[in-house]
């Protein structure tokens, strides 16, 4: 492309030299032979003048009174009638400028030049045509590869982002180039880059979201077969057979919120649930892992709540603090739910540190964890409750206490709180 540009430009550029050139040669070849036409002209009028004044007065005809009035270039004959011709100068050979004049009495003067003299100042002028030509035609090439530097390097530059992207690096390079047309192509490149970062950063994500939050549902149900593997009771074996496929519901949900967050964030499936029962169901999957832990897990407060959500994404934000709790807290765990304005409210408390103090609200982003955790659990939990609509506070750093706040619907019943074990 950068030969094809140089070529063109020159070709464009010969092209109006020599059209241009061509008129010039023969408008000053023209110029300079009638320029000498008219100054040998000149030359007869005056000498024809001078001759007629002297016949006039019958004065002698002196041949240096003559001379001076021509150039010492030209040849001059003038012819008298009734007397010998008399010639100024050297006689020219070959192509010469002619002109006659004749006087009242017929005399007659011929001056000539030789047409040598025209030829060399027409040869001048066309070197000096020639010379700027050929400073256009340098001149040309130089814009000409400047101008094909200026269009193909930005175009090395988008083919180099272009397969940038196709082997894997997203990276926007925000470069622009001060070409319309090739700095649309820079945006939608650098729009590509950043939508194909955006996809993969959410692959990813969805990956380790997946892999976060599935461990803890598999683990339980695990634990649920070993309990059937173990017992011979067929009530036991049904009983935990029930709770083993809610486990695999829950499952199956959660693996549907993730796929659904990861599509659109924004995207959310809430409905008006008992806010008891998820309590209920998270307090009763968990009470295995905390009594094998010699822990405990309670709820208090407020009951017949009921709220705005998905009951599957509030169960995996619950789990999340619980889990929490288990790994970095201590001592009891209690589930306390509340109303506070048209908000229903969940805290999970525990007895243990707390959250450091240099961790403070940055303990919701990905990769901050108080311990050697992966960081992602209470990242997904506010990610989740923030897709219904609600809100993942820390309300307290020591002890720990984790809010989760939900909008109210309506209350079904008031009872006193009181500790469940």
């Amino acid at each position: 492309m950068r030969r094809r540009l140089i070529n063109s430009t020159l070709a464009v550029v010969l092209v109006v030299i020599a059209v241009f050139g061509v008129s010039l040669v023969i408008v000053e070849t023209r110029t300079i032979s009638n320029s000498a036409q008219e100054r040998v002209d000149s030359e007869a009028l005056r000498l024809i003048s001078v001759v007629d004044s002297r016949l006039l007065e019958d004065e002698r005809i002196n041949p240096a009174l003559l001379s001076q009035q021509i150039d010492s270039k030209r040849y001059a004959l003038i012819e008298i009638p009734g007397r010998e011709s008399l010639e100024l100068g050297k006689r020219p050979t070959g192509s010469v400028i002619r002109s006659t004049a004749e006087g009242e009495r017929g005399e007659q003067v011929t001056v000539e030049e030789s047409s040598s003299a025209v030829t060399r100042e027409v040869g001048r002028t066309l070197m000096i045509i020639g010379a700027v030509a050929l400073l256009a035609i340098v001149s040309a090439v130089l814009l000409a590869v400047r101008q094909a530097n200026k269009l193909t390097s930005p175009l090395t530059d988008l083919a180099e982002t272009a397969e940038r992207l196709g082997s894997g690096d997203p990276r926007p390079r925000h470069k622009r180039y001060g070409v319309p047309e090739l700095d649309r192509v820079a945006d939608v490149l650098d729009s590509s880059a950043e939508r194909i970062a955006r996809m993969l950063t959410a692959e990813r994500r969805l990956a380790a979201d997946a892999s976060h939050q599935l461990r803890t549902p598999l683990t339980a149900l695990s634990m649920r077969i070993e309990e059937i593997s173990v017992t011979d009771d067929p009530d036991t074996v049904k009983e935990e057979a029930n709770i083993a496929l809610t486990q695999v519901e829950r499952l199956t949900d959660v693996v549907e919120r993730l796929l659904t967050n990861a599509r659109d964030p924004r995207t959310g499936s809430a409905v008006v649930f008992d806010l008891d029962e998820v309590v209920k169901q998270q307090i009763e999957e968990w009470r295995p892992a905390y009594r094998s832990a010699g822990r405990a897990i309670v709820r208090s407060g407020k009951q017949g709540l009921r709220a705005v959500g998905t009951p599957g994404a509030v169960a995996q934000v619950l789990a999340a603090l619980i889990e929490n709790s288990l790994m970095h807290g201590g001592g009891t765990v209690a589930l306390r739910t509340r109303v506070t304005g048209n908000q229903a409210v969940i805290e999970v408390t525990d007895e243990g540190p707390g959250v450091p103090p240099d961790l403070g609200a940055r303990i919701f982003e990905r990769t901050i964890s108080g311990r050697n955790s992966t960081g992602i659990g209470l990242a997904v939990a506010r990610d989740l409750a923030e897709a219904d609509g609600g809100r993942l506070e820390l309300l307290q750093q020591q002890p720990a206490v984790f809010a989760l706040f939900l909008s109210r619907v309506a209350l079904k019943r008031q009872e006193p709180e009181r500790p469940v074990r």
